[in-house]
């Protein structure tokens, strides 16, 4: 296997690791601001998708980056929704008269 390959699996793996441990240490009560984070986040990748999608050419890249755009632009949109439902729960309910 090429070093390159070799480093690349490395950092993946690293990055699973301490996601894991970080996503499952969060409490509840900062779900909210972290998905808000997230989101902005996985607006990156549709850009960075959009890059990679906009060749002339119908190649493996092109495809691989219109499938990113399909699943980063679920996951924003998504995101958002969650996080609009948590903060309704949070909003006090108005008394009916």
């Amino acid at each position: 296997m090429p070093d390159a390959l070799i480093s690349a699996l490395f950092v993946f793996v690293l990055a699973a690791f301490a996601g894991f441990e970080v996503i499952t240490k969060v409490p509840p009560t900062l779900h909210t601001p972290l998905m808000s984070g997230a989101n902005a986040i996985s607006g990156i990748a549709v850009l960075g998708a959009l890059i990679i999608a906009g060749d002339k050419d119908w190649n493996a890249t092109v495809i691989m980056g219109l499938v990113a755009v399909v699943f980063a632009t679920i996951n924003v949109v998504g995101g958002f929704l969650v996080t609009d439902r948590m903060l309704q729960m949070f909003k006090k309910k108005e008394v009916k008269a």
